[in-house]
C-alpha cells in the first residue's frame, strides 16, 4: 500500500476488478445503476468492464441528477505529431449515489485542455484544435476534430503546421 493510501485510507472499491497501474489510486467511485462502477484516478475514468478512458479521451462529460452522459474519443490518425480524434456515441451512466464523481469528472476533463481554438475553413467546414494534457505523460498533445465532410487533406496540414510551431520553444 502506498503511502497516499496509508495517509487517506483505501478508496478502492470493494468489487473493482480492474488493475490500476502502479502509483495509481482511486480518488472516488460510484456504482452504476444495474451494476459495475465508475472510477475516478488522477490517470482516467474507469468505467464498467472494467476499462480506463484517459482524461484526454473523454470529449464531453455533462450529468443531470444522477445520470452521466460520456462522449469518448478514439485516436484515428496523426498529422505529424498532431493527433487526429473521432467520437464515439454519447454512453449513459445511471449512478445510485453520484457523491463527488461528477465534480471529479469535469475538474479532471476540464483540467487536461491547455488551450482550444476553432477554425473556419474557407471552403465550408472547420475544425477544432484542443491542446491537451495527457495524464501520466510529460508535455501536451494537439488533438484535431474536423468537422464532417471537411477537407481532411486541408485540416492535416493545418494540424501539422500547428504541432511543429507547439513544439518549437519561444526564445
Amino acid at each position: 500500500m502506498g503511502w497516499l493510501a496509508r495517509l487517506f485510507g483505501d478508496r478502492t472499491p470493494e468489487g473493482f476488478d480492474g488493475v490500476l497501474d502502479p502509483g495509481e489510486h482511486v480518488l472516488d467511485s460510484a456504482e452504476v445503476t444495474g451494476g459495475g462502477l465508475l472510477v475516478v484516478t488522477p490517470l482516467g475514468l474507469w468505467i464498467p468492464g472494467p476499462r480506463r478512458v484517459g482524461w484526454h479521451l473523454i470529449a464531453k462529460a455533462a450529468w443531470r441528477d444522477d445520470l452521466i452522459e460520456l462522449t469518448e474519443s478514439d485516436e484515428v490518425g496523426t498529422a505529424g505529431d498532431a493527433v487526429f480524434l473521432a467520437d464515439r456515441a454519447p454512453v449513459r451512466f445511471g449512478l445510485e449515489r453520484s457523491g463527488k464523481v461528477p465534480k471529479l469528472i469535469w475538474e479532471r476533463v476540464e483540467g487536461s485542455i491547455r488551450s482550444r481554438y476553432r477554425k473556419d475553413l474557407a471552403d465550408g467546414g472547420g475544425a477544432w484544435f484542443v491542446q491537451r494534457k495527457v495524464p501520466g505523460r510529460d508535455g501536451a498533445v494537439l488533438q484535431v476534430r474536423a468537422d464532417p465532410g471537411t477537407d481532411r487533406d486541408v485540416v492535416a496540414a493545418i494540424a501539422r503546421e500547428a504541432a511543429e510551431k507547439l513544439a518549437t520553444p519561444e526564445l
